[in-house]
């Protein structure tokens, strides 16, 4: 495998979320913290950066253009010209935004996304003091509507479907676990169960690849884990920074793997910590489906 790789460097304090836009040919990432959208093209290297008023857990394309967010206080919606420029943002700022849906409760926060085969998002909640309990797992339809999957959440991370769309990976990050779920006629979760045990740091944000292999993003353990479709242990990526947090395939052929990273609560975070990183020709991964609201 080769090298890891500095594709964007960079002082994130949470970045997160890296999504491959095919339609683009970007990739699309965020600093929750930093309440930023960033957008990067590795043909160019052209980069953008959107300022939200809120923190922003994830940021993914929709398939007429533009982004769907899912911040502090719900999901909302950005057109294509706001989704490359800079400023603005809910409170009423430059960008042009609207809700799909405002969800405000003191204490809790936004955090991971994906959306599923079929165009849904499945967003995740969780509390700013990480509380039990306090987060969740719901399903926003194209049109808005909400259908609520998980209500007894801590820190709601990775989502991915396996290559055939019948099983779901999950990881609430404090379990030390991806769980995974089969999914019914409707696409919704059902008959939970661990994938896998995970140690020497936390799992977070999540990717599947054409193999159906699973892979991790191990925060506080410096790696990026690969398991097999059955859950074994298949490779490991050794990473430069302590904090990764999330993973995606992308670029051309969709064989690289883009990692975003974080420096918050670290007393000495390495040069590297808040930067995406690359791992050139790692594997191949899935397309990934648009947002279709």
């Amino acid at each position: 495998m080769t090298a890891v790789e500095v594709a964007v460097r960079a002082h994130a304090a949470l970045g997160e979320g890296p999504t491959w836009d095919s339609a683009a040919d970007r990739l699309i990432w965020v600093d929750i913290l930093g309440s930023r959208v960033h957008t990067y093209d590795p043909a160019t290297g052209r980069r953008t950066v959107l300022a939200t008023e809120q923190h922003v857990g994830a940021a993914k394309p929709r398939a007429g253009g533009g982004l769907v967010v899912n911040l502090r206080d719900g999901v909302g919606l950005y057109p294509p010209a706001a989704s490359g420029s800079t400023g603005g943002g809910p409170a009423g700022g430059a960008a042009p935004f609207r809700w799909l849906r405002h969800d405000p409760v003191p204490g809790r926060r936004a955090n991971d996304a994906a959306v599923a085969p079929d165009g849904s998002l499945w967003c995740g909640t969780m509390r700013y003091d990480e509380a039990p309990g306090g987060g969740t797992l719901t399903r926003i339809a194209p049109d808005g509507t909400v259908r609520p999957l998980l209500d007894d959440v801590a820190v709601s991370n990775g989502t991915g479907w396996s290559p055939d769309g019948r099983r779901v990976y999950y990881v609430d990050s404090p379990t030390r676990r991806i769980d995974v779920f089969d999914l019914d006629d409707d696409g919704l979760p059902v008959n939970r169960r661990a994938f896998t045990a995970v140690e020497d740091g936390f799992p977070d944000g999540l990717t599947v690849d054409a193999e159906g292999g699973v892979w991790v993003a191990l925060w506080d353990g410096g790696a990026i884990r690969r398991y097999t479709p059955d859950g074994a242990l298949d490779r490991v990526v050794p990473l430069p920074v302590r904090r990764p947090t999330a993973c995606a395939f992308g670029g051309s052929g969709l064989t690289d793997l883009y990692i975003t990273t974080a420096r918050t609560g670290l007393a000495r975070p390495h040069p590297l910590s808040g930067s995406l990183l690359v791992v050139p020709g790692a594997g191949k991964g899935l397309p990934q489906p648009p947002f279709a609201g």
